[in-house]
């Protein structure tokens, strides 16, 4: 009961005509923000951090502002995802497998609108989940240490073959090119330079959004020169039908299940500390294909890989709150941003902020309840206008992603040497879709190689480099059981699935001439 009591307190803070105007900016521009390819959340909160100052806005409704934009943004990354094949920001990757697929296949405004519904279905209940949860969930993520956090990294690694490509050889090398990638820069422990080849600017290592709109954007507009604008590849985009706006029935029915298991799943990878929302993404959809591609539907427009890593990245964007303000430790590189604000306005978050500072900590969940509303009523209605998106002929629409992701990356660093780096990303993104080689496990690796990097070091370090400290605890033995079988299963089954196969097709083919 004293949780319902604080949540209508909270009501009583964010229901006044400052907090409910705030949240309905924050949200559309974090709408806006996160459909530009390369913004994404962090970018989109730390923009919107000095105009919160310059407007002199007390800590909670400045932090409502915020944290509209933050859930808007993940509302939005899915909007280029799915009508471009172009991510708005690293989670919305999953959701490009099976919402583009979908918009080829003239369901653009049902992958559009069947995206909003599971956001609001993921954010709504991590919501929920960070009102009455969140003491226990904490004690959860307390669990995990550095080597359980190294084979939670290398579970997502190991079943990434069976998820982006049906070839393991493939998805292994390119998870490798993503891991050497983030190599890339000064050793944080020893000082020296790695694969910097003398130039200063690799020093701090690749942005991992300049490789998403390099692997991603700019190699669909190379792909386009290549076919100049004609077939499939080209992305004739007037040939498309737009399709029904709104899911059938029947789809809401198939992916209600997928939508809450994503939630779940989001959630708590949200909750672990530096595990983000791009976790959340990948462990829902890597869980909902696993459960339910029986016939080999996923990554050709399957509803459920689009609703599944939807509600997971939004689920987990509330579970990134957790550990945020009930310990002070961010969830993912936004709650970061979001930290750093909270300490500049001297509110300290950790588990003395429930106590000290409550209207703030409740003020805030009843904004994300009334934030989420809002944003299911704005992206709903704006569906027709999204896939409008698709109307516009393909010669005009390359330019303006090109043009959007030379100024998004120059107006986040100011620096000409990223967008070099952007263009060799643009045409690697080219080349290794030449060879069918999956994009997604390099993303993958250039944004959590670092991480998996600094917990196998923590866990030397305090194991005095006894490699046994990896498999000390049952956490870290069952997560290494489920990457080995993760990625030793779809091999063992795609080479039983295929032996029957083979011998049907050589009867169809002999058939004709008996």
């Amino acid at each position: 009961m004293d949780t319902f009591s604080s949540l209508a307190d909270g009501f009583a803070v964010a229901l006044t005509w400052q907090n409910l105007g705030l949240a309905l900016i924050g949200c559309f521009l974090g709408t806006i923000i996160g459909a530009l390819p390369g913004l994404g959340p962090s970018n989109g909160v730390a923009i919107l951090i000095p105009l919160a100052f310059t407007l002199g806005l007390p800590v909670t409704p400045a932090l409502i502002l915020l944290t509209s934009v933050y859930y808007g943004a993940m509302y939005g990354g899915r909007i280029s995802a799915i009508l471009l094949n172009i991510p708005g920001d690293e989670p919305a990757v999953m959701t490009t497998l099976d919402g583009y697929p979908m918009a080829r296949n003239g369901q653009a405004g049902e992958a559009l609108a069947l995206s909003g519904i599971a956001s609001f279905v993921g954010a709504f209940a991590a919501t929920w989940g960070l009102a009455i949860l969140a003491p226990q969930l904490v004690k959860v993520a307390l669990l995990f240490g550095p080597a359980e956090y190294f084979a939670l990294f290398a579970l997502a690694f190991a079943t990434l073959g069976g998820i982006t490509s049906r070839n393991q050889a493939k998805s292994a090398f390119a998870a490798a090119l993503g891991l050497a990638i983030a190599m890339i820069g000064v050793d944080g422990q020893t000082g020296v330079p790695r694969l910097s080849f003398g130039q200063i600017h690799l020093y701090d290592g690749i942005d991992f959004l300049v490789a998403i709109v390099g692997l991603f954007a700019l190699s669909e507009v190379f792909i386009f020169i290549e076919h100049r604008g004609e077939g499939e590849n080209g992305g004739d985009a007037t040939k498309v039908r737009l399709g029904r706006l709104m899911p059938s029935g029947a789809m809401l029915k198939k992916t209600s299940g997928s939508m809450a298991r994503g939630t779940v799943i989001g959630f708590v990878a949200g909750i672990l500390p530096g595990a983000g929302a791009s976790l959340g993404s990948f462990l829902a959809y890597a869980f909902e294909k696993k459960l339910c591609d029986k016939d080999g539907t996923f990554g050709k427009g399957d509803p459920r890989g689009v609703a599944a890593p939807e509600a997971g990245n939004n689920a987990a964007a509330g579970g990134a709150l957790v550990p945020m303000l009930a310990l002070g430790v961010p969830g993912s590189g936004t709650t970061a941003v979001l930290l750093a604000m909270l300490l500049a306005l001297n509110v300290t978050p950790g588990p003395l902020l429930f106590t000290n500072n409550p209207d703030v900590v409740w003020g805030l969940i009843a904004a994300l309840f009334i934030g989420n509303v809002m944003l299911l009523l704005l992206n709903i209605p704006m569906v027709g206008m999204f896939v409008r998106v698709l109307l516009v002929p393909t010669k005009y629409l390359m330019p303006a992603v090109a043009m959007i992701s030379f100024v998004g990356i120059y107006g986040i660093s100011g620096s000409t040497f990223d967008l070099l780096v952007m263009i060799i990303f643009g045409v690697l993104g080219w080349v290794l879709r030449k060879f069918d080689v999956p994009l997604v496990p390099v993303i993958m690796g250039v944004m959590l190689g670092n991480q998996m990097e600094v917990n196998l070091r923590r866990a030397m370090t305090i194991s005095d480099g006894d490699w046994s400290a990896l498999l000390a605890s049952p956490l870290s033995i069952g997560l290494w059981c489920f990457a080995i079988g993760g990625f030793v299963l779809p091999i063992v089954l795609g080479r039983l699935f295929r032996r029957p196969a083979q011998p049907a097709a050589i009867r169809e083919e002999t058939a004709p001439g008996d």
